[in-house]
């Protein structure tokens, strides 16, 4: 039996740049952190007492003989992909899907993960990260970028740079208090609202106006928003300011990123005194996260009152197995 833990992410700038089809020709860039919500992936070869030989439980459950029978797109491709059979996987998670946090991007990593290690093999974070991307927008056909599953395969607070050649992870160098305050300062709030990021992606895309523009000047934040983390001198409250100016410029980007409901619930968090902050993921429901200064925490949670605050942490670790127990498996028919 193998359990992996993978986290999810929360991204600050830069997202719509980790598109395959921008970055090959601009270059692109995120700054996210993977925190401490997890979702955990639990599999096992499945034992021969059945009339049915795959068993998958996530928010529904699936009974199978054939693979080709599974509804579920990334577990059906990334068993064809690794060449599994017999199998019974669990899914558990801390948050729920379709939330803006990645939370699909880390199962497929958590799931892959699980597979390699039930073959005995060992996955370093790339293979994983880069066998996930492979999974979601080549084998699934799933619109989005590449930043989820990196992060979640290698976890941490990090600069992401894509560009023709690929892409590479770059932690952010900041000291422990400094990264502490920044921590304190976001208030995470969950709106109730959930969606598919996929389709989110496409409705945007049918757009009529290019959105190149606004893109650019989206990837030149990331550097600024880096200088602000990195230089000891610099104002912390600048990283709050300048989420407020990269939401309004993502609001440019696609009809689907946000809505009145959303406009209100932002608007009420700034009014009650939070300096800047973002929907996260594609857009379209999910998460606000806030940028607040201690003083104005309760007045913002009073503002919020309404949305169940989600009291968070970063991590560094990305995915990992917590648990490992080699099987002897004999495929039935031995």
């Amino acid at each position: 039996m193998i359990i992996t833990k993978t986290p999810f992410r929360m991204s600050f700038f830069g997202g719509g740049t980790d598109m395959e089809s921008f970055f090959k020709e601009y270059g692109g860039a995120v700054l996210s952190t993977t925190f401490d919500k997890y979702c955990y992936v639990n599999v096992r070869h499945l034992p021969h007492f059945f009339n049915y030989s795959t068993e998958l439980s996530y928010s529904k459950t699936e009974r199978v003989t054939d693979i080709d029978d599974i509804q579920h797109p990334a577990i059906r491709n990334a068993m064809k992909l690794l060449d599994m059979h017999e199998i019974r996987l669990t899914y558990e998670a801390d948050l729920p899907a379709r939330s803006g946090l990645g939370t699909s991007s880390s199962f497929a990593v958590g799931m892959l993960n699980a597979f390699y290690a039930l073959k005995g093999k060992y996955a370093d974070k790339k293979k994983l990260a880069d066998e996930a991307i492979y999974l979601e927008r080549n084998l699934c056909q799933e619109a989005g970028g590449w930043q989820d599953q990196i992060a979640a395969s290698f976890g941490g607070f990090n600069r992401i740079n894509f560009s023709a050649n690929g892409y590479e992870v770059l932690p952010v160098i900041i000291s422990p208090e400094r990264k502490r305050q920044l921590n304190n300062n976001l208030m995470m709030f969950f709106t109730g609202f959930t969606r598919f990021s996929s389709d989110v992606q496409k409705v945007n895309a049918l757009g009529a106006l290019d959105k190149t523009v606004q893109l650019k000047e989206m990837l030149t934040l990331v550097d600024e928003a880096e200088r602000v983390l990195t230089d000891v001198n610099a104002d912390l409250d600048d990283f709050g300011r300048m989420l407020d100016y990269t939401w309004k410029l993502k609001r440019q980007i696609g009809s689907a990123v946000s809505n009145s409901s959303i406009d209100e619930l932002y608007d009420k968090g700034i009014g009650a005194g939070a300096l800047g902050g973002k929907l996260l993921g594609a857009g379209g429901g999910g998460f606000l996260v806030f940028y607040v200064q201690p003083d104005y925490q309760d007045s913002v949670r009073l503002a919020m009152r309404d949305l169940m605050h989600i009291p968070f942490e970063f991590e560094n670790d990305g995915t990992k197995v917590i648990y490992y127990t080699p099987e002897i498996y004999e495929p039935k028919g031995y």
